[in-house]
């Protein structure tokens, strides 16, 4: 690993790898105007050009130097910045042009709108992560618009005060537990993320002496954002249009969920007993430093630093050897197709999840309460 001097950091050629995401854009318009078996574009564009490229371009374990100023990353942050109005333009294009095209057959249409759930998922909602950990409100406004096109708005609650405080524990959905098969992980995070989202918020607003639906709680606007997508989608495409909203918003949580279960597969924390757990460290996160699939999800695959510093900007985040953190062989489009295959995915990680319990953790020798999520809550955590 060798440091990237701040100087080189800041030039836009640097940059400019991270801004291949926006050629889905021109694509996705492509694609809706070709028909066709170019409805497939979108999803080979993002997981298989990019798995290409990285078999290619080999990993970067170069790290930012972290001293570059904020305002030398402006050239990173833009492309943030300007995905949601590109994404929104191009949903609502399509909500209004895909329903009412004649020479589109309906296989097409799903397909289209297949394609668009993948631009919203895997770009538009790691976007929306990225932003969301932002002290500025208006980049956190974004993302809120970001989550609500997906009709996933309560992310941001369960991410940041769950996912973050709690990972690697029983408390944490999202922690999927090991030798669990994603197509068992996905419907009970789906529920389960409602209801520790939804708690957490509502103790955090008791500990203020206020109710669950108060006026300051975020659900409210929550629910008034995905309620106007909702309706703009009607009124742009009618019944088809709603329809196939609602196909592309599966689509990109099909898509975020798929990232959830790869990213801490098997990782848990210790337990100290009377509710205490190990702090988190960059063993808990699986790290992924192939070069281009970062460019395409903007390092998160840099997921050990991430969780150390959550608001540092995505350029500036480090990465681990595999003596600190857990490496995954592959980067997360080839990881996440290999989970929708369970007996392939446990065949590559139960094997990785053992030899880092052995490397980490040679004294436990019972990992049962681990593995089924049935060690105590952590101490303090609001009941999930």
């Amino acid at each position: 690993m060798s440091v990237i001097p701040a100087a080189e950091v800041q030039r836009l050629q640097n940059a400019l790898p991270f801004w291949l995401s926006l050629a889905m854009i021109p694509l996705a318009v492509i694609c809706t105007l070709t028909g066709g078996w170019s409805v497939l574009a979108l999803p080979l564009y993002a997981w298989g050009m990019f798995s290409l490229l990285d078999a290619v371009a080999g990993r970067n374990e170069d790290n930012a130097d972290l001293s570059t100023p904020e305002a030398g990353l402006k050239y990173y942050r833009l492309v943030t910045l300007i995905w949601f109005p590109a994404q929104f333009t191009l949903l609502c294009w399509m909500l209004w042009y895909v329903p009412q095209a004649m020479d589109l057959g309906v296989a097409e249409k799903i397909g289209l709108f297949f394609g668009m759930g993948v631009v919203s998922g895997t770009i538009g909602i790691n976007y929306a992560h990225e932003l969301m950990h932002q002290k500025p409100g208006w980049e956190r406004f974004l993302a809120d618009l970001l989550l609500a096109s997906v009709l996933y708005s309560h992310f941001r609650s369960e991410h940041l005060r769950v996912h973050h405080l709690y990972v690697g524990t029983p408390r944490d959905p999202v922690t999927a537990r090991y030798n669990e098969g994603f197509h068992r992980f996905f419907p009970r995070v789906l529920v389960e993320c409602h209801q520790s989202a939804w708690q957490a918020e509502a103790a955090m607003l008791a500990r203020k002496g206020l109710k669950p639906l108060d006026k300051s709680s975020p659900y409210w606007r929550y629910w008034g954002l995905q309620g106007a997508m909702l309706g703009l989608a009607l009124a742009l495409g009618g019944w088809i249009g709603l329809g196939l909203f609602l196909w592309q918003a599966w689509v990109a949580v099909w898509q975020l969920e798929l990232v959830n279960y790869i990213e801490h597969y098997g990782l848990t924390r210790r337990y100290l007993g009377e509710g205490r757990y190990e702090h988190v460290l960059p063993r808990h996160s699986w790290n992924a430093s192939h070069r281009a699939s970062n460019w395409l999800l903007i390092n998160l695959q840099r997921h050990s630093d991430h969780h150390y510093k959550p608001d540092r900007r995505f350029p500036l985040l480090q990465t681990y050897s595999a003596d600190d953190a857990p490496q995954l062989p592959y980067g997360y489009p080839v990881m996440t197709m290999a989970a929708m295959v369970p007996p392939l995915w446990k065949r590559l990680m139960n094997r990785r999840v053992k030899a880092w319990r052995a490397q980490y953790y040679p004294d436990i020798t019972d990992w049962h309460g681990y593995n089924k999520g049935l060690n105590p809550a952590p101490k303090g955590a609001p009941a999930g």
